[in-house]
């Protein structure tokens, strides 16, 4: 595996990751609420879309790109439309009455949730195309089967270990707030993510 590959995958990754927007609210929230795994579930359905995003520039897919770009304003919409959904949803539910505890079946919808909300949000796509130009990345592989792992990988590794972090850090800080407080955070960020998908509706 091309180590300097992991480690730039990693980077980018992380950077990709670590600024806040609506699934970093998102991911605080459910630590806080709901416990530290709904956060790092969130953040790793995040991560999942960035991996393919990784795969898609690592693969030199240009005209995949291309397309992606060229519908930013549709994916805005929809990312828009879903992160008010989600908002309002997010506003009106309770704190769970287990903070440590998750319905296993619950497991594949909060992750689905941080995949669609990543995957439908044209920044992303910006960013990974901005951020691949910056560091060289893309075509300088040549289609390198090893390369595209170690890329991929080092993407996967980077945003996840970002969530980690911020899913434990915000999961400790939940556990000294009582079932008021927690509500208040539901409002919080209820109001914070449904922001996001006007602002995106606003901009398409």
């Amino acid at each position: 595996m091309d180590i300097a590959l992991l480690v730039r995958g990693t980077i980018l990754g992380f950077s990709i990751a670590a600024p806040v927007g609506p699934i970093g609210v998102l991911v605080i929230r459910e630590s806080m609420t709901t416990g530290r795994r709904a956060g790092l579930l969130t953040g790793l359905g995040a991560a999942a879309a960035d991996g393919l995003y990784g795969l898609v520039g690592g693969l030199g897919l240009t005209a995949v790109s291309a397309l992606l770009v060229s519908h930013a304003t549709a994916l805005r919409v929809a990312g828009g439309l879903f992160m008010l959904w989600l908002g309002v949803r997010t506003f009106l539910s309770a704190p769970a009455s287990t903070p440590a505890g998750i319905e296993a079946r619950a497991g594949g919808r909060i992750f689905l949730t941080g995949l669609l909300l990543t995957i439908t949000n044209p920044m992303t796509i910006l960013s990974f195309a901005a951020m691949f130009a910056g560091m060289g990345l893309g075509s300088g592989m040549d289609g390198s089967a090893a390369g595209i792992v170690a890329l991929v990988a080092g993407v996967l590794v980077g945003s996840s270990a970002w969530w980690l972090f911020l899913s434990s850090a915000a999961s400790i800080a939940g556990r000294k707030l009582t079932p008021g407080r927690l509500r208040w955070v539901n409002r919080g960020s209820g109001l914070i993510v449904a922001a996001f998908g006007t602002l995106a509706l606003v901009a398409s």
